[in-house]
């Protein structure tokens, strides 16, 4: 069956920069098969946007789901002080809470118009399974695409990590268990729904020999790479004391550079490191506004972009953002940008560019990002008749401008997630009573 989404200003993120103010898209089994303004090709179902903006589902490139349990603790703390209160908290998840919490974040991801997602879960207690497999559980139901990484921890606090050992694994179960993932979960091909990830937590939770190991499993199984990386100016005096490098630095000595990489944060980078990442073809999640919610800084992105090196959005984990709303993000990456360089410093369209096709570039996907031929149909129809965007002539710098909305329609793979801004494969009140119930348990 084919669908023509007709009469809406489509913003189609390819090269080009291509917009169609009055366009349409027609969907072909759950892929895009012409884009385009004019004439309409015919089509089995002809649906009438009404003039809304159509962009391509946002990519979410750094999150920590199971932190939906936890918002708003540690108000004042920078990231080190904040994850040691809060480590102890998150030594009780399990499946069950797992579950609920993942519901809860991929359905405000949802919302906000994102239609695939990362999720860096690194936090394994002793004796607890199935965390994995609960959070696809919560895609696979909502609708969404998921990028899930069997992440890790083995340098606990009696070896100078900053873990507790709890909290800490075995170097072999780890990579044990991610062969074991790959095996039942990962979909190597285009329009993958469930892919996974190979991502040890950090340079101060992580070994050396986890991280060389991890890369070298990730290689051999064709996946990707990520970590946090240069977050806070501590983390760098952290990696001098402890290695005699700076992160960039460790990370080049391990082999951690490369096109199948993407780091987190990059907040503290220099230009020596901005360089060597572009040189490599690394990428970068850039989290606004979680770097601002605990004062790590705003990363210079201008400078990365201009250097060409590859760059998506990230949420990061609703325990240091507390709001799951990635197009929230695109306004945030415009506005720290101008922060940091005036006025000039990042448009609209660029902002918006590093939410779609900028972060199908860092998680590897040419399959979704852009709204052209071949694509996945991966839609996200934003009404422009609310009271916000009154008076705006540009529709497209006023919806990032006046960030953020609920997306009206959400569509994954042709189909519908979102409609008429309500989840249409669960109910949000329920998810949210859910939610509330794990969250009770890991109350203070």
């Amino acid at each position: 069956m084919t669908t023509l989404y007709a009469d809406g200003w489509i913003v189609t993120c390819d090269d080009a920069e291509t917009e169609h103010e009055s366009g349409w898209i027609l969907v072909d089994d759950g892929a895009i098969a012409e884009v385009g303004s004019g004439e309409e090709p015919e089509a089995d179902e002809r649906l009438d946007l009404g003039g809304a903006v159509v962009t391509p589902g946002l990519v979410n490139t750094h999150h920590h789901l199971y932190q939906t349990l936890t918002r708003a603790r540690a108000q004042e703390a920078d990231l080190f002080a904040w994850l040691r209160e809060l480590y102890p908290v998150w030594a009780g998840i399990d499946a069950e809470a797992e579950y609920a919490a993942a519901r809860t974040g991929l359905a405000e991801l949802a919302l906000s118009g994102c239609t695939t997602v990362f999720d860096h879960h690194y936090v394994f207690p002793r004796g607890r399974t199935g965390l994995i497999e609960a959070e696809v559980q919560a895609a696979r139901e909502l609708g969404l695409r998921i990028v899930a990484s069997r992440g890790s921890m083995d340098l606990g606090v009696s070896d100078g990590g900053l873990p507790p050992d709890g909290l800490v694994e075995d170097v072999d179960s780890v990579l044990a268990d991610t062969e074991r993932l790959v095996g039942e979960l990962h979909e190597p091909e285009p329009g993958a729904r469930v892919q996974i990830a190979v991502a040890p937590c950090s340079p101060f939770s992580v070994t050396k020999r986890l991280m060389t190991e991890s890369a070298a499993l990730a290689r051999r199984l064709g996946l990707m790479l990520h970590t946090h990386l240069a977050e806070t100016v501590e983390e760098e005096a952290y990696c001098m004391e402890l290695y005699g490098a700076t992160p960039v630095e460790y990370l080049t000595d391990l082999g951690w550079l490369g096109g199948d990489v993407w780091c987190a944060h990059c907040v503290h980078l220099s230009g020596d490191d901005i360089a060597d990442f572009a040189g490599s073809d690394t990428g970068v999640a850039h989290c606004p506004t979680s770097n601002l919610r605990l004062g790590a800084g705003v990363a210079p992105v201008r400078d990365y972009l201009d250097a060409g090196v590859r760059v998506g959005l990230g949420v990061d984990g609703t325990a240091s953002n507390e709001r799951g709303d990635l197009f929230f993000e695109v306004k945030q990456a415009l506005l720290v940008a101008r922060g940091r360089g005036g006025p000039r410093a990042m448009t609209a369209r660029e902002a918006l560019q590093l939410g779609t096709r900028g972060g199908a570039a860092v998680l590897g996907r040419d399959d979704i990002g852009s709204l052209e031929r071949g694509k996945r149909a991966d839609l996200a129809i934003w009404r422009t008749d609310g009271l916000e965007l009154g008076g705006a002539e540009d529709l497209v710098a006023g919806l990032v401008l006046s960030a953020p909305h609920r997306v009206d329609r959400l569509v994954v793979e042709g189909e519908d997630v979102v409609r008429g801004g309500a989840l249409v494969h669960a109910d949000e009140a329920e998810i949210a009573r859910d939610q509330r119930t794990q969250a009770r348990r890991f109350a203070a």
